[in-house]
C-alpha cells in the first residue's frame, strides 16, 4: 500500500507537467495572429515603403504600387481594411493588408507612399498610430 500514494502522486505530476504548454512568442512587437474583428485596435509604429520595392510583388501576389493605399501587416488576413491614424495629428486614412511586415522591430504597419502622405509622417518616415480593422475579408 506504500507504493500506492507515491504512484498516485507521480501520476499526477505528470498529468500536470503534460497540461503546461509553451506560450507562443511574437517578436518585433507583434501581439501574435489576430482576426480581422472589425473594431480590432492597435497601436505602434507604422513607417512606409516606396520607391524602391515599386512593382515587386506582395505577399499576397499583388503588384506593389506606391500610389494605391494599401499597407502590410504580419498577422491581419489580406484585403482587411484597416484605419490608421496618426495619433500626433489626428489625420486618418483606410488602407488594405494586402503584404506582410514590417520586418523591422517595434513597428506594426508598413504604409505606402500615397497612404503615408495622407497621415502626414511622409517627412518623419514614421509616426505613432492608432490601427482599426474596419472590415474583414470574409
Amino acid at each position: 500500500m506504500r507504493g500506492l500514494p507515491a504512484l498516485l502522486a507521480a501520476a499526477l505530476f505528470l498529468l500536470g507537467v503534460s497540461c503546461l504548454r509553451p506560450r507562443p512568442v511574437y517578436r518585433g512587437g507583434g501581439t501574435g495572429p489576430v482576426a480581422a474583428i472589425p473594431g480590432y485596435t492597435q497601436r505602434g509604429v507604422a513607417s512606409y515603403y516606396g520607391e524602391g520595392f515599386q512593382g515587386r510583388l506582395t505577399a499576397n501576389g499583388e503588384t506593389f504600387d506606391t500610389r494605391r493605399l494599401t499597407c502590410a501587416h504580419r498577422t491581419l488576413p489580406f484585403d482587411t481594411m484597416v484605419r490608421v491614424r496618426n495619433m500626433a495629428n489626428d489625420k486618418e486614412v483606410t488602407v488594405r493588408v494586402n503584404d506582410r511586415g514590417p520586418y523591422v522591430g517595434g513597428r506594426i504597419i508598413d504604409l505606402t507612399e500615397a497612404a503615408a502622405e495622407r497621415i502626414d509622417m511622409k517627412k518623419s518616415g514614421v509616426a505613432r498610430v492608432e490601427l482599426t480593422v474596419v472590415s474583414s475579408p470574409d
